[in-house]
Order: C-alpha cells, then structure tokens, then sequence
C-alpha cells in the first residue's frame, strides 16, 4: 500500500510529528510504500516531494506588518500554494490512502480539494480539538472551555479566548465558520480520535459523528528498557506553555523539602520558569531543553515519577505512554483523556489543575513509597505492552483504511 502522510511540520516538533514519523516507521517495516506532504521548514529532513511543499510561514508569533498578517490569515483560509503542491504529489506519488494530521493555518483544508478530485480515500488523526474549537486548546483565558463545541462560533470574539485579542480571535472565529460553512473537512472517510473524550467532544460538535473512530496511540514498549530500581525525583517532558501548567508543578516542589525536578522540553515560559525555580526551589529545578529521544528515556527511568500537570484537556499524550513504557508512574490533571490512561491508584494519580498543594501532596505520597511507586510503574508497563502494541495499531489503523476505502468507493 501506498500511504502519503500529510502534517504541516515535517519534522518531530511535538507529540503529533512523532505519532506521524513513529507510525510511517512501523508501516515501512510491515512493507507499505510511504511518503510525505507538509510546509517547507529548515528543520526537515530531505523529502522526495519537497519541490511542492508550500513555503514556511511563521504564524506564532504572527509575522509582522498588516500585508503580512493578511497574507497569513488569506493562507489559513484557503492556501492555493498548498493545493497546487498537493495537486502534483498525489500525481507523482499516487497514493492508495491519504493520512492527514495537523494540516491547519499553514497548509488549510485546501489540501483535500485535490484529494477528493483524484478520488484517494482519505483519513484524519485528531491530534488536538481543533474541529471543535477555533482555538485549539478547549480553553478561555487559562480556563477549561466547551462554549463552541455546541455554540455559536461568535463565543471567541466575545471571550477574546486567543491571547486576550479580539482581531486573533475573530480570526480564529471565520476560519472555523468558513470550514464548516464549505464542508472543507467532508473529503475525510474517517476521523481517528486518540481518546474516548475526544471522540465525545467531536460527536457534541457535530463533526461527522458517523466517522469518528477511537483508536489510541501506540508504544513500543518492547524496544524501551524500564526502570530497574526504586527511587529518584520528579520529572516532566513536554512543551513549556501556560496550559501545560509547569508553573503550578514548580510551585508544588517548593512545597516539598528535597525532591528535584528534571524538566525536559522548551517553550515560550523558560525563563519565567527558571525564575520561579530559582525563587521556590533554588538547585532542585534542573531545565534540560529538547534533547535526543535517549536522553529523555533515561530521564525518565531515574525519576520515581512523571507530571502531567495541564490545566487543558489533554487528548492522550505520548509523554504518558513513554513514562508508563519506561516503567514510571504519573501524576496528572484529570482533564481530557488523561484518566482514560492514568487509572489513579494503579498507575499513578489524578487530580485537579491549579493547586499546588494537592500535586505536593500526590507527589509526596509516591516519593515517601518508593517501592509502592515502583510496582506502579511496573504495572503501567504492563498496560501499554498489552493495549497499546505496536502491532495491534498496525493491524487497527490498517482496517481504518480499508473502510475508508470502501466508504469511499461506494459514496
């Protein structure tokens, strides 16, 4: 089979771009032909059909200048240079299944016009709440938000939920009302929906509910060697934003009298975060940036524990998979599709965002109980190897597409 995968980065950026690569991997072994479609960007690697990629725009920060912007919000609409570019790969590649990621703002929906035209089925993998939420993130103003999954697309311009701004939110606003106005999304056979939660928000949004397929992320567990004694700190691994909830984590270790954090990943709150590090918990906050896969494994299996402290709805996060592989228990925010994965007693904790003293409180216990927490870990290693293989992702996402092609066939 022939599967080209589209994402608008092409290169392992966040959760999503290693889903991607980590996937094109395992059908490559299991001897399916597999090639890529995305934004040209000076952190791909080499790509046969990158000649057609559309170029690289910047749009967080938005880049500067009124033409710029117009440019840039004309793009999210509907991008002709992302259409053209598709046009040609499908007609050099010839695909038997398209698989899309993200494909928002910087390459639009206009990617599926030539899609549906070269009559190839295609799938989408839901990685965030986009569909259903203009801005993403299912949040207002650092608050958990549902006012669009079921309301008026007017909510963001009187929330101003993106950045406090009106213009970004207004933004926001009509590229989702002109998507949805244009069925832009109705070419898509089937829609992967990693968590049960994100499934539920898509069906109460109206997002082709007859299309939506739950199927989990994958974890090779067997290729990660796990943690082989009790003991250690605290660590995360993910992006350093203000719903990831770092500054709360930080907040709780200062709250607890020795452990140490390891905190893996960059992002628009490092400095801040290192101040407060240095204000709450001075020498026990240890910031590694973004550093090889490795790397992070090994920071995982000398920490007792993993933090997911998000103040969003998560949808399932891979950094969850890799701490469980690794044999470390997690404590997270009960958000999303986190306790779908983080069964509190079992394989770690749940709680609420925002209390520092409810995390110290969850982190000490597992911290005091090193063996406790050890056998937790081995029992979330246990769970991935078991529902979340490899093979049995394979053997899903293949099925995926044969009824996509079936669907496809007979519309």
């Amino acid at each position: 089979m022939r599967i080209l995968h589209v994402n608008k980065f092409l290169y392992r950026r966040g959760g999503a771009e290693a889903y991607l690569f980590d996937l094109a991997a395992l059908q490559e072994r299991a001897g399916h032909e597999v090639s890529y479609f995305g934004m040209a960007h000076p952190e791909n690697p080499p790509l046969p059909y990158a000649r057609y990629f559309p170029s690289f725009v910047e749009l967080e920060p938005p880049p500067p200048g009124l033409t710029a912007r117009a440019r840039a919000a004309g793009r999210m609409i509907y991008s002709t240079a992302s259409r053209d570019g598709m046009r040609q790969t499908l007609r050099e590649f010839r695909p038997d299944v398209v698989h899309l990621h993200n494909i928002y703002h910087q390459l639009s929906p206009s990617v599926l016009g030539p899609v549906r035209v070269a009559r190839v089925p295609a799938v989408m993998t839901l990685h965030d709440y986009k569909l259903a939420c203009p801005s993403y993130l299912m949040l207002d103003h650092g608050r958990v938000c549902d006012s669009c999954v079921t309301g008026s697309l007017f909510n963001p311009l009187r929330h101003r939920c993106k950045d406090g701004s009106l213009a970004a939110s207004a933004m926001l606003a009509a590229e989702s009302a002109i998507h949805r106005a244009a069925g832009a999304y109705r070419p898509v056979q089937s829609f992967i929906c990693p968590s049960r939660f994100c499934a539920g928000v898509m069906a109460r949004a109206g997002v082709f509910p007859d299309r939506l397929r739950v199927l989990g992320n994958f974890i090779d567990s067997a290729a990660i060697a796990p943690k082989d004694r009790p003991g250690g700190g605290v660590v995360y691994v993910g992006r350093l934003s203000h719903e990831k909830g770092l500054d709360t984590l930080v907040e709780a270790l200062g709250l607890l009298t020795s452990a140490t954090l390891d905190v893996v990943g960059t992002g628009p709150q490092l400095e801040a975060l290192r101040a407060q590090g240095q204000r709450v918990a001075p020498g026990r906050v240890r910031f590694h940036g973004q550093v090889p896969k490795p790397i992070v494994l090994d920071l995982l299996r000398s920490n007792a524990v993993a933090v997911l402290p998000s103040r969003c709805n998560e949808n399932q996060p891979m950094a969850v998979l890799e701490a469980f592989a690794c044999g470390v228990p997690v404590v997270a925010t009960a958000l999303g599709g986190v306790p779908e994965l983080v069964a509190a007693g079992r394989f770690g904790d749940t709680l609420s965002p925002d209390c520092p003293a409810a995390l110290a409180d969850a982190l000490r216990r597992l911290l005091d109980a090193p063996d406790t927490a050890f056998r937790m870990g081995q029992d979330a290693r246990a769970y991935v190897a078991r529902e979340h293989a490899p093979e049995t992702h394979l053997r899903a996402i293949e099925r995926i597409y044969a009824a996509a092609s079936s669907r496809h066939k007979a519309a």
